[in-house]
């Protein structure tokens, strides 16, 4: 069974910045790719950041494009997500999510960690 698991979330001012961190245990193969999603009350899940473990790609929503960079640790073991020049409009639960197969149909989930940015 496959675990992720968020930290890193809290609350900052804007302007400020968090890293955002998700590990994961319980992979049959190296995940293909994983990615970061948020949420707001009444509003559906997005998608903000998508990596492809094999090759490093990366892709950005066009709302974080330029202030959130996300990455991997060496043994692609842990899942980043550096975010700089927060505002108001990124408070949110932040979740991530990993795929093993091709298609990222992101089928593992964390429980998510909360990020509140104040004026």
């Amino acid at each position: 069974q496959v675990w992720l698991v968020e930290s890193g979330g809290g609350s900052v001012e804007t302007g400020g910045s968090l890293r955002l961190s998700c590990t994961s245990s319980g992979y049959t193969y190296t995940p293909y790719c994983m990615g970061w999603f948020r949420q707001t009350p009444g509003k559906e899940r997005e998608k903000i950041a998508r990596i492809y473990i094999h090759d490093g790609r990366t892709v950005y929503h066009d709302s974080v494009k330029g202030r959130f960079t996300i990455s991997t640790d060496t043994a692609k073991k842990t899942l980043l997500l550096q975010m700089n020049n927060l505002n108001a409009e990124d408070t949110a639960m932040y979740y991530c999510a990993g795929s093993e197969d091709r298609l990222c149909t992101d089928n593992y989930w964390g429980q998510g960690t909360q990020v509140t940015v104040s004026s």
